[in-house]
């Protein structure tokens, strides 16, 4: 691991590989941990950079404005980077996203899995089976909190924790229990969204995306997948990973590194 001052802000990150690079972001349930798998083989051929976003993992959290897309191009400043790859899953994708908007010269492409949008309004199917999936739970019990939005996300509605590696539910509840606690930093943190938001400005993507998503993830997932996949003028889409839910590159590393290697080329 190494640090890296990146927009008054200590981030921490990853650096593998050689070639072009491409940079890595993670889910708001994880860290940079959930691309273990994908890292030693894109890194094969391409220099491959994980970061933690700013307040998670291992990074920092000053109290001060910022935004997460800032914090991207920051870093390729910081690692004298023009261009790089975009490579994101749930909200890191909607951070890819955002960057790939904001500052569309330094993003060469972007790859998406189970990705959110800035501005996506969820369903209110999307609401109905957060009720009774998760329910209410004490924001303060951190292993409470991380069980329910596990057993939300990574299993899924049409599956049960039973169906699923206990490996991947233990790792996931653990990354997640640690991005809980960011997330209750963050809270009081003013965090600059993008604006206007991604949602109405995903025809403006001038870069080749790929986007796709777990066949046992929210409905939501898929449909975000559909929609880029409709309105960005370079995205293709890949059917949906059987037996997989939000956390694609932990739970389907094969298809996810397969999927990436034919991209990034």
């Amino acid at each position: 691991m190494t640090k890296i001052e990146i927009n008054g802000a200590s981030l921490a990150y990853d650096d593998t590989g050689n070639g072009s690079p491409v940079v890595l972001l993670h889910a708001g349930i994880a860290d940079r941990r959930m691309w273990r798998a994908q890292v030693p083989v894109l890194a094969q051929r391409h220099r491959v950079i994980a970061v933690d976003l700013r307040g998670y993992g291992d990074s920092e959290l000053p109290p001060h404005a910022f935004a997460h897309h800032d914090d991207v191009a920051g870093l390729l400043d910081a690692l004298e980077l023009p261009r790089a790859a975009l490579v994101g899953c749930s909200f890191g994708g909607a951070v890819a996203i955002d960057t790939a908007l904001a500052r569309p010269e330094r993003v060469a492409s972007l790859a998406l899995f189970g990705t959110a949008v800035s501005g996506n309004e969820w369903s209110e199917e999307a609401n109905d089976l957060w009720d009774e999936l998760v329910g209410e739970t004490d924001p303060e019990d951190l292993a409470a909190s991380a069980a329910g939005e596990v057993r939300f996300w990574v299993v899924g509605p049409g599956r049960r924790p039973a169906d699923v590696d206990p490996e991947l539910i233990r790792f996931a509840e653990e990354m997640d229990r640690r991005a809980l606690a960011s997330e209750l930093t963050l809270s009081a943190v003013d965090v600059t969204e993008l604006d206007p938001p991604a949602a109405g400005r995903l025809g403006e993507l001038r870069v080749p995306v790929l986007v796709t998503a777990g066949a046992a993830d929210v409905p939501d997932i898929g449909r975000l997948a559909d929609r880029i996949a409709a309105e960005a003028p370079g995205a293709v889409r890949l059917p949906d990973v059987p037996d997989a839910g939000h956390l694609l590159p932990l739970e389907r590393p094969d298809a996810v590194n397969a999927a990436l290697l034919d991209f990034l080329r």
